[in-house]
């Protein structure tokens, strides 16, 4: 029976018809608002702040442990970590690890269709934990939006290139205009998206109107969505996560003929004043990227209200989170329960970032 990765808050529970298989319950993409990086605000919410140190050169050690505990004995565990980031123009994977324990029979790597790297595992030594552990050490430099470049099309000219697919990748393209699992083009999803990318509306303006839009007109609210949590209900209920902020922005922009990604990774987040980073307190994130007229992608985040910035890690990208999830795969056992612990931490390599010994409760 397979067992994707969801939200911590919305475990599914185990499957009762099926006392042989463990459902593990499902581990967090979304980390909570506060400790994000500052919200970016003006007093014209069409015009970024763009700060220069945010797109400078960094270097951070990323870990990322997942335990599962079993209240019964696991006989054999299947299972993909897609955990090791990707190569782009704006980071370089400088060291790689992935340790499953107990140690798996198998282990391979493989490249989906999307590029994203990911390790099948198989563990057939019988065991109560399951523990998987990456650490990767990257060198990030994410250069500024050219707002002036974003400014020479509106909606509609974009979207006209972009069908027309000169100069593009057009099958790249096409995978991310179209509705997917959990990016839905409802008519309340059109409606929406109708009133922040009208077609004349320049296309760089356009995108800060989505990030900056969402993050006014959504409450973050841990606990009050699963990857079950259609479009149409989060634009009723008006509040959700950065998954859900994400699959929305993905909507709109498919709307209108943008093609546009989800995008999974990790963000540098900082303590509040006075307060101590703890060991394992970060988290996973998710955002958006869209597509321009000349093929190039700019990634956007409506959790955090700004463009992605060095600050910004890339695990891998897909139509929607389903494409993306972390861990997932089947075990079979006993039966019984399980519970689920995962620690993330973003380092800065400049010292900057010193953690405490106690670790995240």
């Amino acid at each position: 029976m397979s067992t994707d990765e969801q939200p911590a808050d919305e475990q599914p529970p185990a499957d009762e018809s099926t006392p042989d298989v463990v459902k593990p319950k499902g581990e967090s993409s979304v980390p909570e608002r506060p400790p994000a990086p500052e919200p970016v605000a003006t007093g014209d919410p069409t015009v970024p702040v763009i700060k220069p140190e945010h797109h400078t050169l960094r270097q951070y050690e990323v870990r990322h442990r997942t335990t599962y505990t079993y209240e019964e004995y696991v006989t054999d565990s299947f299972g993909r970590a897609l955990l090791r980031p990707r190569e782009t123009g704006q980071q370089r994977v400088l060291e790689h690890r992935v340790e499953i324990s107990p140690e798996p029979h198998i282990l391979t790597e493989h490249v989906d269709h999307f590029g994203n790297h990911s390790s099948f595992y198989e563990v057939r030594t019988p065991h109560t934990v399951l523990d998987v552990n990456k650490v990767s050490l990257m060198e990030i430099e994410w250069p500024a939006p050219d707002m002036e470049r974003l400014g020479q099309w509106t909606v509609a000219e974009a979207a006209e290139l972009l069908a027309a697919g000169e100069g593009i990748d057009r099958a790249e393209a096409a995978q991310y205009l179209l509705p997917s699992a959990l990016v839905e083009i409802a008519p309340e999803v059109v409606a929406y998206s109708a009133g922040i990318l009208p077609p004349d509306r320049p296309f760089g303006e356009a995108l800060v109107a989505l990030y900056a839009d969402i993050y006014r007109d959504f409450r973050y609210a841990k606990g009050t969505t699963s990857v079950k949590t259609t479009l149409p209900e989060l634009l009723a209920q008006r509040e959700g996560v950065c998954q859900d902020f994400a699959h929305l922005a993905a909507g709109c922009l498919r709307a209108v003929g943008i093609p546009g990604r989800y995008v999974s990774g990790y963000i540098e987040t900082r303590p509040a004043p006075g307060k101590v980073k703890l060991q394992g307190s970060d988290a996973s994130h998710a955002w958006v990227a869209a597509m321009t007229p000349d093929g190039d992608w700019v990634d956007l985040d409506p959790t955090n209200n700004h463009f992605a910035d060095s600050r910004y890690i890339v695990t891998g990208w897909g139509r929607d989170f389903r494409d993306v999830s972390p861990l997932k795969g089947v075990i079979f056992g006993e039966g019984g329960g399980s519970s689920l612990k995962v620690g993330v931490d973003v380092i800065p390599q400049d010292g900057s970032d010193p953690r405490a010994d106690t670790p995240a409760q």
